[in-house]
Order: structure tokens, then sequence, then C-alpha cells
């Protein structure tokens, strides 16, 4: 008799709710969140969800939990520092071992490569403390798993947009994007898209400790993306200006992202895992994240 795979889905945001959707058809899921309100909206979707706040580190651990076969750990690490507690909290005081755990990390562990073109193997420098975490973060998966005899995935990830994540309160804003000579590179990946990615990072038998980058494979600047949602919206086109006026007149944490260059390789997935984006015409991806008129 086959044994029905039992998943986890720790971090039930934007992205693990759309996952934990999809997994119910493959077997019994369980949402791991932060609070007792975004449990009871899983609970709603016929997700059962338990409540577990990593930042406590007295707070027990859910007696829901289960047993899962494969966990997709979808957590974010603290807004500040270098390391990521929380994902050592977590495996620390996790009950039982699974057979595969998937990270959900991010291109921004690249840092700044010029606009050059970034496979798994290049070298991993990053730029700033958020990005710096998430190497942590990598780094403590995978030597926790290989003492454990756990197969884990790492899911390296850019810009995720898609139905209620496009730039419109910033296009609302007026806030102005970097001209088009001086705009760096960035990827991206619609959300139904990425949901796709971790699904065969789960279960795919290739999968296991590997690296794959994912994005939709046409990198362009943030000012072209912020243009065409405008154009596609009929809103005003944000104002451009010089890289230093940018950075004086953005936030910080916005600066971050538009201040790096790179562009994403993400042949790896589609060769191994048989990855086929159905967004990878930016317009169309866009179009499919506005409201029904």
């Amino acid at each position: 008799m086959k044994t029905t795979a039992r998943y986890l889905v720790a971090g039930c945001g934007y992205v693990g709710r759309r996952l934990g959707r999809a997994l119910l058809s493959r077997g019994p899921v369980v949402g791991m969140t932060r609070g007792e309100d975004t449990a009871a909206e899983l609970e709603a979707q016929g997700v059962d969800a338990v409540a577990w706040d990593l930042d406590l580190a007295a707070a027990p651990v859910p007696r829901g939990i289960g047993t899962p076969t494969v966990i997709f750990y979808l957590v974010p690490p603290p807004g500040e520092g270098t390391s990521d507690p929380r994902l050592r909290r977590f495996l620390a005081r996790f009950p039982a071992h699974p057979a595969r755990i998937v990270y959900l990390s991010t291109t921004g562990v690249y840092g700044d490569s010029g606009g050059a073109l970034l496979d798994e193997d290049a070298p991993l420098k990053p730029g700033s403390d958020r990005a710096r975490r998430r190497v942590d973060a990598e780094n403590v998966l995978r030597d926790w798993c290989g003492r454990h005899g756990v197969g884990w995935t790492v899911l390296r990830v850019p810009g995720i947009y898609g139905p209620g994540r496009l730039p419109i309160e910033r296009l609302k804003r007026r806030e102005p994007m970097i001209r088009h000579s001086e705009a760096g590179y960035s990827s991206r990946i619609h959300v139904d898209d990425l949901v796709v990615a971790c699904l065969l990072a789960g279960s795919a038998p290739r999968a296991a400790d590997r690296v794959y980058n994912v994005s939709d494979g046409n990198a362009t600047t943030m000012t072209e993306y912020f243009e065409r949602v405008a154009a596609l919206t009929g809103m005003t086109p944000p104002a451009l200006v010089s890289r230093a006026e940018a950075q004086r007149v953005v936030s910080p944490a916005f600066w971050s992202y538009l201040a790096e260059s790179r562009r994403i390789n993400s042949t790896r997935i589609r060769d191994e895992l048989g990855f086929i984006p159905r967004f990878s015409d930016l317009r169309l991806g866009i179009l499919s994240s506005l409201p029904a008129p």
C-alpha cells in the first residue's frame, strides 16, 4: 500500500497560501503560521493549520505539526542581523526528520554582478545584511540536513509578482525610477510559476541536494517593469531620474533592490526538472495579475 505524503508549509504568506492549496490534491497538508488569524484563514481554505512563533524561544512546538514527508520552509529571516535564528530554532526543535526540506532563498545572495548572467555555481557575494541572512540560512539548512540524513533543495528566487503584488501603490505615489541608461537588470517570477517550481522541488528525486535558480528567463530593468505595469493599468509612468537622485529619494529598503544589477540563468531547473514557466512573457504575467474588470 502506497503511503500518502504529508506536507508542511512553514510560512504561509503570499506564496505559502497558494502552495498549500496546490498541495491539497497530493496529500494531507499542514500550514504553519505565526499567528492565529492566519491559521483561521488557512483552515477556511481547507488547509490544516498550526501557529508557531519562531521568535519566541519558549513557544511550545505545536502538537498538530505532525510528521511530514516534505517540508517547504518559507519563513523569512528576521529583519536585522546577519544570521537566521528562526531557522535554527525550527530545525533544533522540530520533532521529526522529513525526507526533504525545500528552502525558499533569494537571488540576492549573489550580490551585484554588474548585469552579468549568473547560474547556480556563481560565487555568493551578498551586498546587504538581508542577503547575508539568506546565505546563513542556506548554510545552516545544508549542514543540518547533512548531519541528519535529510534531503534538501534550495530555490533561489528573484522578485515575485502576481495578483495583489504589483507596484500599484508606488506608481500612485509617483515614486521615481532610475533612467534607462543607468538602470540595472533584475529578474522576476510570477507567483503561480513559483508554486509549480516548489512542487517540482519537493517531488522530483533529482532535486535532492540541489540548488536551483527560479526565474521567468527574461531579465529586464526595474524601470522597464514599472513602465509596463503603468502602461497596462493606464497609470502615469514613473518619472525617470539619475541613480544618484534615486538613492536620495527612495527608501533604503527599496534602494537595496535598485542598487544591484544581475541577470539570473534558470537553465538548470528547466533541464533537470522540466520547469517551464507559464508566464515567461512579462506582459502576459502582468495582465494575469490584474483584477477582473
